[in-house]
């Protein structure tokens, strides 16, 4: 599949998307989220691939939205009355980034520059963030007169905390990479030219895990991590371990063990 807004790469068991509109920053369009869709069912449907990681081209991540193209399409739909953009795959309208990240494979955000706006947003939901020394991330929308989405009101808050996250929001203000990581926005800072090769060390660790159980233990988190009710949380922990026991990965495991050798889930998987 050709792509006019991302590049898809393989390298070994590692999926690379890259934002690929560098003479614009890396700016958002709605075609930009249905081919990041499309790339990511390509790498979910892949036995080889157990990992995603998502980066820009050039200097920047990603600079927001695109004003011109995909501002201008929302107040041209507005003014003529309708609710949404026209749902086409060109605008991609209704398409949920944020459920295809959560029900992926694991996804690793790689922040090379300046990730505003729904370029920030765009990698909240990912499973872990590292970014270069040279990122820096805001929450600019107020200064559009607009209001967070990509659910990172949520994950914002979740990553940061209640008043870090309403100052970001609020202030609207630039924040450098080594802040970021003082307060938890991002998992790793990195010195630039060490970028792509931290995201690629912890793609490739996690791509050595069982695939199926790697998306469960995604699905416990996320049903968990704000779940006050015990009771439903080893439920759901205990209905899928339940799930692991019937998988040839966890008879894998075990016979591993037993045997004194490394598993091959991959083999199993098969």
């Amino acid at each position: 599949m050709s792509f006019e807004t991302i590049k898809y790469e393989v390298h070994g068991s590692v999926g690379i998307i890259t934002l690929n509109r560098p003479e614009k920053l890396n700016a958002w369009l709605p075609k930009m989220a249905a081919e990041k869709i499309d790339a990511l069912h390509m790498a979910n449907n892949d036995p080889n691939v157990g990992a995603v990681i998502i980066t820009g081209e050039g200097r920047a991540f990603c600079a927001g939205a695109d004003i011109k193209q995909a501002f201008a399409a929302d107040l041209e739909a507005t003014e003529k009355g309708e609710a949404t953009r026209p749902r086409t795959r060109e605008q991609a309208a209704g398409v949920d980034w944020v459920g295809e990240v959560r029900r992926a494979k694991p996804v690793i955000a790689a922040i090379n520059g300046i990730a505003v706006g729904v370029g920030i947003t765009l990698a909240l939901p990912a499973d872990i963030i590292v970014a270069s020394e040279e990122a820096q991330i805001g929450m600019f929308f107020v200064k559009m007169g607009l209001v967070p989405e990509l659910g990172s009101s949520h994950f914002l808050v979740q990553r940061v905390g209640y008043g870090k996250a309403h100052e970001m929001c609020l202030t609207a203000q630039l924040y450098d990479a080594k802040e970021c990581g003082e307060i938890g926005l991002v998992d790793h800072v990195v010195p630039a030219d060490q970028l792509m090769a931290k995201a690629m060390e912890l793609a490739e660790m996690i791509s050595q895990n069982p695939s199926p159980q790697l998306r469960m233990v995604k699905q416990l988190l996320d049903a968990n991590g704000c779940e006050n009710n015990l009771v439903e949380v080893q439920g759901r922990e205990g209905d899928a371990l339940a799930d692991c026991r019937k998988l040839p990965e966890h008879k894998e495991a075990v016979d591993a063990f037993i045997e004194g050798r490394k598993p091959d889930f991959k083999a199993v998987a098969q």
